[in-house]
């Protein structure tokens, strides 16, 4: 038998197999890698297109915020219902962001940060005209991504004053603008996110 005709020994077998496993390893290991991140960068989206949802919700609220003047019990003057703190905030809004099964032109709604068994970004809806049109009813939604929310209320434009609390009874207006600057977790992290400035269109009666 001539040199060029022979078989592969054992030892050239044995050292083609060796090299396939190692290239199959390296290609099965690479595939994980790929497949761990594409999985992490889908979960980091849908965290991220949540709190793009949680904006949206509240862009659209603001968006529709109106200086309605009504009496909180039977023996009030009517007075603007807009009621503003750091982790709170209550007004009308003819863009409720979670529409009531009554369609009305105007909703009272309240966003605030719950604490207890539930954390998280609550949003509360009320049908108004009604007297009491900020109490503490249930939560229509309660979000716990969000772990922090900063309300603050532009005063004048041109100062640039901003404060902490807005009554708009004491006021009697409201303010010219909200911003608003929410904490989430995003991708296991707690995350503060870019400040949302949204300016008030209608700000008295």
């Amino acid at each position: 038998m001539r040199r060029g005709e022979r078989g592969f020994t054992l030892i050239e077998l044995v050292l083609a197999l060796s090299i396939v496993a190692v290239m199959l390893t390296m290609l099965f290991g690479g595939l994980r890698v790929g497949l761990r991140a594409w999985q992490r960068g889908e979960e980091r989206a849908g965290t991220l297109e949540h709190a793009r949802s949680m904006s949206y919700l509240l862009e659209q609220a603001f968006g529709g915020a109106y200086a309605y003047q009504g009496q909180t019990d039977q023996n009030s003057r009517p007075k603007i219902l807009f009621k503003g703190e750091a982790e709170k905030v209550s007004f009308v809004t003819v863009s409720a962001p979670l529409p009531l099964p009554t369609a009305l032109a105007f909703t009272a709604v309240t966003f605030s940060m719950e604490s207890g068994v539930s954390p998280g970004l609550a949003i509360r809806e009320k049908a108004v005209p009604n007297f009491d049109p900020f109490e503490e009813v249930v939560p229509l939604v309660v979000d716990p991504t969000i772990t922090a929310v900063r309300f603050r209320y532009l005063r004048d434009a041109d100062s640039g004053s901003w404060e902490d609390t807005w009554d708009a009874a004491e006021e009697r207006a409201m303010p010219r603008a909200v911003e608003i600057t929410l904490t989430a977790i995003i991708n296991g992290r707690v995350q503060e996110q870019p400040a949302i400035l949204i300016p008030v269109r209608v700000t008295t009666p």
